[in-house]
């Protein structure tokens, strides 16, 4: 059902759940709002109602919360949250006296008996919500892994899949004024269909991962927004603005939009066309002489600037920067200066606790140690990170490579498993689209070449072209092929990236560390490289000679002759070795050495450092002292 259109046409939020794949498949029918923008962006700057704390949960691996004996759904689940009126009743669950987990985090590290759970879970909450006439309650969920079916007071308000992406529904028609209840389904079962699939190198976490909040909005409102530099004119900031919610009555005009940017002198007004977007454009003063000129971000120059949007009496606080960022023939450009991305991979783990990273703290710490490493990049692997993450990495001055877990062997000859990358892929952008740290968009990791993959992969590419030209777009690739000298670049999907990502193990997974620096690379295109991944494990504290596996001996030397290896490759434009700090993962049960723990990380799980973060941050320090210079 629609809201009939009066001034302008908008979907109703409250018949469409926003950002789940049914919503998705309902709103691409719309011309006048894409996917892109039918979510509610930076939600943290809307009046909201926070649901973090203790949530109580059940453990239901047969799934008898949602299926009846005959393995069919039936409407008296757990969902409904029945309690005993009479000694007679038989309901053989109660959230009233079940345990309790902490929302946000994932369930696996809060109970030594869930630690390898892989199934469903049931979370369960009392909220109390003070309900004010024309305003829309929309709940806003960060992250859920991997499949989450939402329901308000017993009655079933959406469905979403993928684990890394936020997801809304307007719950407005579900809640009561005063008493209400909310009961998630969670589950983090890995199946082939999925994105990513059964076969992983990263822990699963299950459970509500990241923060929820229930948004109060007016009855019309700012859903999406973004601004940047023109792409055309680069003296010319660019603002679209996109309106959801209720209509105004047809005697009525819609309300006025309102854009400034204080410390830049500027303001605009305007209202919404018929399809509820709204276009500014800003000519800022550029004299570089200037000192209230625009200033472009960069790793040295993190500036941003505070933004204000105003709409029907919210009003929504942003900060944003303006940079530009292209390719010209084998070199990264930004603000049409090379640059060399001096970086590191990262994984979305909590420096501070076991499990899932998700707070201002954890961001701050993990970003802080890649600026004390020498870093001026990121890859955040190998699935979109928090949004705290990318709005401490715009602070900071770090670029970042933002991916999708398409991840080894998705089935990529299965239409509905490419939705779901689809999915995950504009959920990722739409979220971060202000976000001025985002330089390269990924969408896959080291996935087998075929027909079918490359067919994948460039559809994602021409999909998130559509929603974003300001970014380039890579992926990490190890499709390269041995010569009679050495190593050529060598995979279809390169015609199709800005920036050519390439996974490479010397000295780990193959061969010595000493050959490495001996091996020459070919690149036939004329496009930058970056070593996205090179790396060897080592159990911190662990000493010997340095062809003694597993000792930070051996990592430091692998280090010492892969950088060396790197700078020789043709069209070499930045590197992010693996990893920043090691990580839990199914695949690593060697006992006494690994535990189940990733050990290539350049800090332990507990953040002390191996000699390999000497090797490469001698190397960062050395490399900015000589481009300085």
């Amino acid at each position: 059902m629609k809201i009939k259109l009066v001034s302008f046409a908008i979907i109703c939020l409250a018949c469409s759940p926003i950002g789940n794949t049914e919503s998705l498949k309902k709103t691409e029918k719309e011309p006048h709002l894409s996917q892109a923008y039918s979510y509610i962006q930076n939600p943290d700057a809307r009046p909201s109602l926070s649901l973090n704390g203790a949530w109580s949960y059940i453990i239901d691996p047969y799934e008898n919360g949602y299926y009846n004996h005959r393995y069919q759904p039936y409407d008296q689940g757990y969902f409904q949250n029945k309690q005993m009126t009479s000694p007679s009743d038989l309901i053989e669950y109660d959230f009233s006296t079940a345990e309790t987990l902490q929302v946000p985090g994932d369930w696996n590290t809060q109970a030594k008996e869930l630690l390898f759970y892989e199934g469903t879970i049931w979370y369960h909450r009392n909220f109390q919500l003070n309900k004010q006439l024309n305003k829309r309650y929309v709940i806003n969920f960060g992250a859920v892994n991997y499949a989450a079916i939402v329901y308000v007071n017993g009655k079933k308000v959406g469905r979403h899949e993928g684990g890394f992406t936020g997801f809304q529904f307007d719950i407005s028609d579900y809640t009561n004024n005063g008493d209400n209840f909310i009961t998630v389904k969670v589950d983090n079962r890995r199946e082939r269909d999925q994105v990513p699939t059964v076969n992983t190198d990263w822990w699963n976490y299950g459970g509500i991962t990241r923060e929820v909040s229930i948004l109060e909005l007016p009855d019309s409102y700012i859903a999406n927004y973004r601004l940047q530099l023109s792409k055309a004119n680069q003296n010319q900031i660019t603002t679209d603005i996109w309106i959801d919610g209720k209509l105004k009555s047809t005697s009525e005009k819609p309300a006025l939009v309102q854009v400034s940017i204080p410390e830049l002198g500027m303001k605009q007004n305007g209202y919404p066309d018929k399809n509820g977007k709204v276009n500014f454009t800003f000519k800022p003063n550029t004299d570089v002489k200037d000192e209230n000129s625009l200033q472009q971000w960069s790793p040295k120059n993190p500036k941003l600037y505070s933004v204000e949007l105003s709409y029907n009496g919210e009003v929504v606080n942003d900060k944003v920067g303006f940079r530009t960022i292209e390719t010209k023939q084998d070199k990264i450009l930004l603000n049409g200066k090379p640059i060399f991305l001096r970086g590191i991979s990262i994984h979305e783990e909590s420096p501070l606790t076991d499990g899932r990273a998700w707070s201002e703290a954890d961001a701050r710490i993990l970003l802080g140690w890649a600026k004390e490493l020498g870093a001026n990049f990121v890859r955040l692997a190998h699935y979109p990170h928090n949004e705290t993450m990318l709005k401490v990495a715009d602070e900071l001055g770090l670029l970042v490579w933002s991916e999708i877990p398409v991840y080894w062997t998705v089935m990529f000859d299965d239409e509905i498993v490419y939705n779901k990358a689809e999915s995950q892929l504009v959920e990722m952008i739409r979220r971060d689209f202000n976000r001025v740290s985002v330089a390269l968009w990924s969408v896959a990791n080291e996935t087998p070449n075929s027909e079918s993959r490359l067919a994948f992969l460039t559809r994602l590419i021409a999909k998130a072209k559509t929603l974003d030209e300001s970014r380039l777009f890579t992926a990490a690739m190890d499709t390269h092929s041995s010569s009679s000298n050495g190593v050529v670049i060598d995979d279809p999907l390169i015609e199709f990236v800005d920036v050519i990502g390439i996974n490479h193990y010397c000295g780990w997974y193959y061969s010595v560390a000493e050959k490495c620096a001996e091996i020459v690379w070919e690149n036939p295109y004329n496009k930058p490289v970056m070593i996205s991944e090179f790396g060897a494990g080592a159990l911190q504290g662990k000493h010997g000679d340095k062809d003694d596996r597993w000792t930070e001996e051996y990592q430091a030397n692998a280090y010492k002759y892969n950088l060396q290896m790197l700078m020789n490759i043709p069209g070499i434009q930045g590197v992010s070795p693996w990893v920043l700090k090691d990580f839990r993962s199914p695949r690593r049960p060697l006992a006494n050495i690994q535990d189940f723990w990733n050990r290539k990380g350049l800090l332990s799980e507990t953040g002390i450092k191996k000699q390999a973060w000497w090797v490469l941050n001698d190397f960062y320090v050395n490399m900015a002292i000589k481009k300085d210079k």
